[in-house]
């Protein structure tokens, strides 16, 4: 370990407060420096976190930290039960169990499939004892059996105090595979297939935005022609309902709604009961938007716009009793569709940041959201239409790469988090921290560290919520795909968290259950028979990798990090259970990265922290190794950038790794960045 740095400022109260909460005080940066959080630091992050502190003698007017402290030590002891409890198929777990000294309580557990709850019973092991309140209380454990199935199950306990009274809680029991699966046998042939930020695949019959029929197109290519089992493709979450909208996708409005951006709208079946002049009409807007196919830039704005009126033009056209009753069967099966739906229509009359909109708008549960719902049906039924067309055209795209004869189809990108004023950051307003932002510490690219202005999950009102929210994330990233890159899976481990106004350098580590958010995953991927890609690139704490591999997580190797003491890192040490690619959507296409692309972008966006000249040298001496490696092994044909980008992926074929990524934008020859972090 590297040097330690000082700071005086906090408290060991406050230190110990924010370890409770799992909140680091201080962490090991990409140098193995120890690094000490400041105090304002940890006490911003603990507010966001409900946990309003002061000074340790109370003298900010404010709770002082030992007595926040007591009172976060007490919370277990304040409830029957927990809020969640999470168990690994085939292993007995303990339920704590709260109640007054003298209370009788019965606790029971009910399986998603079942009718008939069994009883738990406790643990052959002594009761604790404490005072909570004036109240004498007790602790009792109680087993919870090793032969549950795997599943989203329900505890309930009721209470019967010693003057009678009865009452009862419950709470989530998540039962999750002990790994995922395999699947579409990997394990004796590796997978190789492409990498996509599919807005840029455009076709004659593009509306100037690659979409869903274009994917299907491009898979149906690919594996017929080359034989690739799948298609990565960049997140397709929704963003903005109205212009303008957002460029990236990776700062979506919603992670569990997709964006009807990438419809194509002649294959929406209604297009063929449209009037002659409606016809016209979207043929015309066809046309308008496919003229800008050819141009060099992506302008979703005016693509949108196209769509849009061309969208509402097929809406009036009534549905048939059958697509209207799957329409009807959609909506019901969809979680939290209903409050997005109505999101995106008060978006079209107040604006998408519902921080702006009238006070009685901004809590989705009040009487005067409601009161709106039932003034506009119609738009809001709008909204719902578009959903189930975008699960219409997805599904589609999968049946078509599948046919087309891959194993995998269509692999989905989940995004770490929401833009912070958008529908997500409204409707799940419990369940996201306010006063911060997700982002990274600086590291070796990114030398002043990320903000990406993501509202984060709270770990504690996860818990609360049974998780329900990030299955709900999780159900949609998998819906009709053949699996699912998770970005920075790191973040289902810890996320830094950065207070608001603050430099990303100082922010914090906040630890999650990953116990919980991983079975989470591994449940609701083996349900769906998918595979599992996360990106575990970065400041990686350790056993973190240890642990995505034992529940069959596939990792990330990328060729430009696969280094060692600045020398490339043999391929054939990559790796097995991992996505191998040479670059990144994060990087540009290997030929701008090979001509120093990234370096002049981080010079002109003022990311560097060092001498340019210093940086770009060691750019340079990391290029000519790659070379040399590749042309001592035989690999480079001749002395052009196509011919390093070819040799540079015949070095990464000789992984072991089961899935092999291709960019789309290498095999094409491009060399611009689209995705630029930490950048706006």
């Amino acid at each position: 370990m590297g040097p330690v740095t000082e700071n005086h400022a906090v408290s060991p109260a406050l230190a110990e407060l924010a370890d409770v909460c799992g909140v680091a005080s201080s962490y090991e940066d990409a140098d193995g420096v120890r690094r000490e959080v400041p105090a304002s630091t940890l006490r911003a992050v603990l507010a966001a976190m409900g946990v309003e502190v002061g000074g340790d003698d109370d003298d900010e007017g404010g709770v002082s930290e030992r007595e926040a402290l007591g009172a976060v030590r007490l919370r277990p002891w304040r409830r029957v039960l927990p809020p969640t409890l999470v168990a690994r198929e085939g292993t007995a777990i303990g339920c704590p169990v709260h109640v007054p000294r003298g209370a009788i309580v019965n606790v029971e557990v009910l399986l998603e499939d079942a009718d008939v709850p069994s009883t738990l019973l406790p643990l052959d092991e002594p009761r604790i004892a404490r005072d909570v309140d004036g109240v004498a209380m007790e602790r009792v454990t109680l087993a919870v059996p090793d032969d549950l199935p795997v599943g989203w199950h329900r505890v309930t306990a009721v209470v019967r105090a010693p003057d009678g009274t009865r009452h009862s809680s419950e709470c989530t029991l998540l039962v999750h595979p002990r790994a995922i699966p395999v699947p579409a046998g990997l394990e004796e042939h590796r997978a190789v297939g492409l990498a996509a930020q599919i807005y840029q695949v455009r076709s004659e019959q593009s509306w100037g935005v690659g979409d869903l029929a274009d994917l299907g197109d491009l898979a149906g290519w690919a594996s017929r022609d080359f034989g690739a089992d799948f298609v990565l493709v960049n997140p397709m979450h929704a963003g903005e309902p109205f212009v303008p909208v957002g460029p990236s996708p990776y700062l979506p409005t919603t992670r569990r709604f997709a964006s009807p951006l990438y419809l194509r709208p002649e294959l929406v079946p209604e297009y063929s009961a449209l009037s002659v002049a409606d016809r016209r009409r979207v043929d015309d807007l066809a046309r308008t938007a496919a003229a800008t196919n050819t141009v060099d830039t992506i302008d979703r704005d005016s693509s949108w716009t196209a769509k849009l009126e061309a969208l509402r033009i097929l809406f009036m056209v009534p549905l048939a009793p059958a697509r209207a009753d799957s329409f009807d069967r959609f909506v019901d099966e969809q979680p939290g569709i209903l409050g997005f739906a109505t999101w995106s229509a008060l978006a079209g009359d107040h604006g998408p940041d519902w921080s702006t909109w009238p006070e009685e708008l901004r809590d989705p549960g009040s009487e005067a959201v409601a009161g709106y719902a039932d003034e506009n049906p119609e738009e809001i039924r709008f909204h719902l239409w578009l959903q189930w067309l975008v699960a219409e055209q997805r599904a589609h795209a999968q049946r078509e790469a599948l046919a087309a004869g891959m194993r995998l189809g269509v692999l989905h990108d989940l995004a770490v988090g929401v833009h912070p004023t958008g529908a997500d950051a409204w409707s799940l307003h419990h369940s996201l921290a306010r006063g911060v932002s997700v982002g990274a510490p600086p590291d070796a690219y990114n030398q002043r560290g990320q903000d990406w202005s993501q509202p984060p999950l709270r770990p504690d009102a996860l818990a609360e919520e049974g998780y329900r929210p990030f299955r709900d994330i999780v159900r949609a990233a998998l819906r009709d795909s053949g699996g699912v890159r998770i970005d920075h899976i790191l973040g289902l481990f810890r996320l830094w968290w950065i207070p608001r106004g603050a430099a990303p350098t100082e922010g914090t580590y906040v630890h999650y259950d990953h116990e919980a958010m991983l079975g989470v995953l591994a449940l609701e991927a083996s349900r769906a028979g998918a595979v599992v890609v996360g990106e575990d690139l970065g400041t990686v704490a350790p056993g973190v990798r240890e642990t995505l591999s034992e529940l069959g997580i596939l990792g990330t190797s990328v060729m430009w990090f696969e280094q060692d003491e600045d020398a490339p890192i043999p391929p054939e040490d990559y790796r097995r259970l991992c996505m191998a690619s040479v670059t990144t959507h994060d990087l540009p296409p290997t030929a701008g990265y090979a001509d120093l692309v990234h370096v002049d972008i981080r010079e002109e966006l003022g990311q560097l922290t060092g001498d340019s000249a210093e940086e770009r040298r060691g750019a340079e001496a990391e290029i000519s190794a790659f070379t040399a490696v590749v042309r001592e092994r035989g690999l480079l044909d001749g002395d052009s950038p196509d011919d390093l980008v070819v040799a540079l992926h015949r070095f990464v074929a000789e992984s072991p790794s089961l899935l092999f990524a291709v960019s789309v934008a290498d095999l094409v020859g491009d060399r611009r960045a689209v995705n630029v972090p930490g950048t706006s």
